[in-house]
């Protein structure tokens, strides 16, 4: 996010769950929101209408992510998608595994980047890789660089940029969100100056990166992390800035966050902290060549990324009831917006989240993932079953071929309450969140699959925990034995 303080900008950056007033990922700011439950099954006879573009009409999903993909598998599984479903979205690809395009994509060439269309999805989960083949076997009508831009709700039709006039029974919006950008006053939009949310903006930068000398990453979150340590690896003078005192202030600890900025110093990357931006500066050939803080000094740069964070896509949907605290469309537990028969998943919206009886909006593709099949069970069964998820995120980051260390770290859970560290980060490092006893979360660095699986059975049974044997714990592996067995009461 970024917001404008006189002539500097101010920037927030870190994990994208977001809950009112909270530095964590875990404050109560009220109890989830309830949809009106009358029926939401809505009559739809296809008309025969030669005005409607599309042929399937039964069920439309608006926008073509992660969770678009996701969706079309479930109602694959449920027999329900051949010659019914309609995807329409604004990119000219089939839906891919979007956290992609900040780790392996930016890679150079000779590292072996992935490429369209390996991480298509499912494949991010394990499943099936759903090309563009694959959506004309299964008779899924797509529709592509197209975005929506109106809607009747009335008469269940959309217009798009083209001006095409879709009709539809059942809706899911699934538009994801969009880059938080700085203004074009301040060099926002000069060249050499980068977003990255799809594949076109990803090729964008591995050109500029081809060319490039100083690279510098505005942002000390997830994209700021993930583009940091790519950009590492085509061994450029690589610079992060951002305003805060450490890394990923919205899950790290001070003392975690020390651990992997020494890491990315050993990789050559340098940060400037507790840095707001008053400018980027164009030169003689019009495209970016510094950085001005706004301190006066200022930061040589020909190549510039920018990761402020997100906001929700909302687009003409804006009517269906937005939850003006944390943004998005808000929706019950199975995904109802307050309109009968349109849906929303993902990114875009607000929902409860059950475990924590607070509402929540996750920018994160486990969350688009599970949502996305959630909603599409539930409205093709008798499922009601209120989706509970567990709040997860990742990073993997220096995967890179020669790499002499790679990073994989996985937190389940709420960052809440005190903290202890286990570990010397050779690779194992772990972090436990501690609340009123009760293990609330917990991050492990390197961790084995045995131990990344234990993590969600300790965040979501959240069970008392005898802080001093954590701390008297020896190792990664002594602490987590220490938390496990705890699962037992």
């Amino acid at each position: 996010m970024a917001t404008m303080s006189s002539s500097s900008l101010s920037l927030k950056h870190g994990l994208a769950l977001w809950c009112p007033q909270s530095s964590s990922l875990g404050k109560v700011y009220n109890k989830p929101h309830v949809i009106n439950s009358r029926s939401f099954q809505r009559s739809f006879s296809v008309a025969a209408s030669t005005n409607f573009a599309n042929e399937n009409r039964e069920y439309v999903i608006v926008g073509g992510g992660n969770a678009a993909g996701y969706a079309a598998k479930t109602f694959v599984e449920h027999g329900m998608a051949d010659g019914k479903l309609c995807i329409v979205g604004k990119e000219a690809y089939a839906p891919y595994e979007r956290p992609t395009l900040t780790k392996g994509y930016l890679f150079p060439l000779d590292k072996k980047p992935p490429r369209l269309p390996g991480f298509h999805t499912c494949v991010g989960s394990g499943g099936e890789r759903q090309t563009p083949e694959w959506y004309k076997e299964k008779g899924i009508e797509m529709i592509y660089e197209d975005p929506v831009t109106d809607i009747d709700i009335e008469k269940q039709t959309l217009t798009t940029e083209s001006g095409k006039l879709l009709k539809y029974g059942s809706l899911i919006i699934a538009t994801g969100s969009t880059t938080s950008r700085f203004p074009e006053k301040i060099g926002g939009n000069l060249p050499g100056v980068h977003y990255i949310r799809d594949v076109a903006d990803a090729d964008s930068l591995v050109s500029s990166l081809e060319k490039a000398e100083k690279v510098v990453v505005v942002g000390g979150g997830y994209i700021g992390m993930e583009v940091g340590a790519a950009a590492a690896s085509w061994k450029l003078d690589t610079t992060i800035v951002f305003p805060e005192d450490h890394l990923m202030t919205r899950l790290f600890t001070p003392s975690l966050a020390r651990k992997y900025e020494e890491l990315y110093q050993e990789n050559g990357v340098k940060f400037v902290k507790g840095a707001k931006i008053r400018s980027l500066e164009a030169g003689s050939n019009g495209r970016v060549a510094a950085v001005q803080l706004e301190n006066g000094s200022s930061i040589e740069a020909d190549t510039v990324i920018i990761g402020i964070g997100a906001k929700p896509a909302i687009g003409p949907f804006e009517r269906f009831g937005l939850n003006k605290t944390i943004g998005g469309i808000q929706v019950d537990g199975l995904f109802r917006t307050s309109v009968p028969g349109i849906f929303a998943v993902g990114d875009v919206v607000a929902f409860p989240l059950k475990i924590y009886d607070r509402i929540a909006r996750v920018e994160h593709v486990d969350h688009a993932r599970k949502s996305a099949q959630h909603c599409v069970n539930a409205l093709l069964t008798a499922n009601t079953n209120t989706y509970d998820y567990l709040p997860y995120f990742y990073s993997r980051v220096f995967e890179y071929e020669g790499s002499p260390r790679k990073v994989w770290w996985q937190f389940y859970g709420d960052n809440v309450g005190e903290t202890v560290e286990i570990g010397n980060f050779d690779p194992k490092i772990a972090t436990f969140w501690i609340d009123s006893g009760r293990l609330k979360g917990v991050l492990v660095e390197s961790g084995s699959p045995e131990e990344f699986q234990l993590l969600p059975k300790l965040a979501r049974a959240q069970p008392l925990v005898d802080k001093a044997k954590l701390q008297s714990a020896s190792s990664v592996e002594a602490a987590l034995e220490v938390a496990s067995k705890s699962l037992q009461g």
